[in-house]
């Protein structure tokens, strides 16, 4: 059975780059009928907090990503929390001594410091000399009865070659002589991450690792460890980075980078699964996935070498391409408390069909509030260059005038009986109805686009429709 982990580190919020590498993990697993685990990968005890740990369960479960094994679900290969699971780690890396794959290191933080800096005078690459590898027992056994502050390193092979076998990059070649006798437990007992996550991995029975291509460094390092171990690796599957337009990595300059922050900023969920998925993956032309088409057409084979990048634009365009899919009732649940915030409590039918005017219109749920406003606030202004175009006309006034006349006579006040209205009037005056319905459109709303010029009609009744075209009348002409 394919079995794939996400393992964020509880050091922030979820961004968009970890909710990618979590929906890739997810739509594997989920195409594949296997199992999609999330693992809290928590030793590094200074920057976790239980707040981020809160946050990212938020944003997954935001996304509609859920796991079937991991915290508040448990499962078979439980702890799902790194720092539960040290006993099992100090245990396989005292295997690792045992047999001579890995040694104690008594060098201090200082002397570490003046061989980097010494290989940097060299221009060389910093890496770890091996001077505690040429210990003997005795000193070992001497210095660890001492206390000395220690850490555990792995033997590495001094010679050879490490082969990744990337299922998206391909064959990817590392030189064991460029690489280090590598740390993998702390000073402080705890085991680095790819100790830890080697450890994991292999007793959760992780079958395939997707992950950022920021990773693919410490993969041969990983492999090796399950090469000491005698396990068996399992696949590995490298993402590109994710860029902004301007070809950086992505930052919080380039817009909110936290998934939550885009639920608030009024973006659903959906859109967002949609985008992030296109973020090096795709299938043909199509722009426009519902979930189960994703989880049925998504393939490693299909994920890019290069880098992604992440057009605000687009996002705003799929967004909006949902928010037209989406149920009236839904909608307006969003759109509700914001028009509420903004401008009081009114009746809720009426607040239903002003937001059933702008269902085809809205970008981001907040949209609702600056594009409705002249349909709950009377104290407007017209837009100048509308005025010039629209009011400044030989047939504007009659327009306003004859519209008012006819309307204030008119009864019920409903959009099916004023389209006729507006068309009668454009034929007797010979004019095209694109002549008559800008000014009446300014006039009520103080704008060159709205709605459906028969929609605003109705939705502002007689009595705000004739004072509108009266203030427009007295104060334009």
């Amino acid at each position: 059975m394919v079995r794939v982990r996400f393992a964020p580190s509880p050091t922030g919020a979820l961004h968009i780059g970890g909710a990618r590498t979590a929906l890739f993990n997810w739509l594997f697993a989920r195409g594949k009928n296997g199992k999609f685990i999330l693992r809290i990968e928590d030793t590094d005890r200074e920057r976790s907090t239980l707040e981020a740990n809160k946050a990212i369960f938020h944003g997954l479960e935001w996304l509609g990503i859920d796991w079937d094994e991991g915290p508040n679900v448990d499962g078979p290969f439980g702890p799902y929390y790194q720092t539960e699971r040290l006993a099992i780690h100090q245990k396989h890396v005292q295997q690792l001594v045992d047999e001579g794959k890995a040694y104690y290191c008594f060098c201090t933080t200082e002397e570490l410091e003046r061989k980097r800096q010494e290989a940097e005078a060299r221009k060389e690459a910093p890496r770890y000399d091996g001077a505690c590898r040429k210990c003997s027992s005795a000193e070992i056994k001497a210095k660890l009865e001492s206390g000395l502050s220690k850490v555990v390193r792995f033997r590495l092979p001094p010679v050879g070659e490490t082969i990744v076998n990337d299922l998206i990059r391909g064959k990817v070649v590392f030189k064991n002589e460029v690489l280090d006798d590598f740390v993998i437990l702390k000073s402080d007992g705890f085991p680095t991450y790819n100790f830890a996550c080697v450890v994991d991995d292999h007793l959760m029975e992780i079958t395939h690792v997707i992950r950022g291509d920021d990773h693919l460094s410490n993969t041969p390092r990983q492999i090796l460890l399950y090469q000491a171990f005698g396990w068996q690796p399992p696949e590995f599957a490298h993402i590109p980075m994710i860029l902004g337009k301007d070809k950086a990595r992505l930052s919080k300059r380039h817009g909110a980078t936290s998934v939550i922050d885009y639920s608030a900023l009024g973006y659903l969920p959906e859109a967002m699964i949609n985008y992030i998925a296109r973020l090096g993956w795709g299938h043909g032309d199509q722009e426009v996935f519902s979930r189960a088409e994703l989880i049925e057409k998504f393939s490693l084979g299909n994920v890019g070498k290069n880098p992604a990048s992440f057009d605000l634009d687009k996002l705003n365009w799929l967004n909006g391409q949902y928010i037209r899919k989406i149920l009236p009732e839904r909608l307006f649940d969003l759109c509700e408390p914001l028009l509420i915030e903004a401008y009081g409590t009114h009746d809720i039918d009426y607040m239903k069909r002003v937001v059933s005017a702008f269902h085809d219109r809205l970008v981001l749920i907040p949209d609702i509030v600056p594009l409705s406003v002249y349909l709950f606030r009377d104290d407007f202004e017209y837009e100048p260059k509308a005025v010039e175009k629209y009011f400044k006309t030989e047939h504007a006034k009659a327009i306003l005038t004859s519209l008012k006349d006819r309307l204030d006579r008119f009864d019920p006040f409903k959009k099916e009986n004023i389209e006729p209205i507006f068309k009668q009037l454009a034929a007797e005056m010979n004019v095209k109805l694109g002549v008559v319905i800008p000014p009446c459109r300014l006039a009520l709303s103080g704008r060159s686009e709205t709605p459906p010029m028969y929609d605003v009609v109705e939705i502002l009744g007689k009595e705000r429709v004739i004072g509108r075209l009266n203030k427009a009348i007295a104060s334009i002409f």
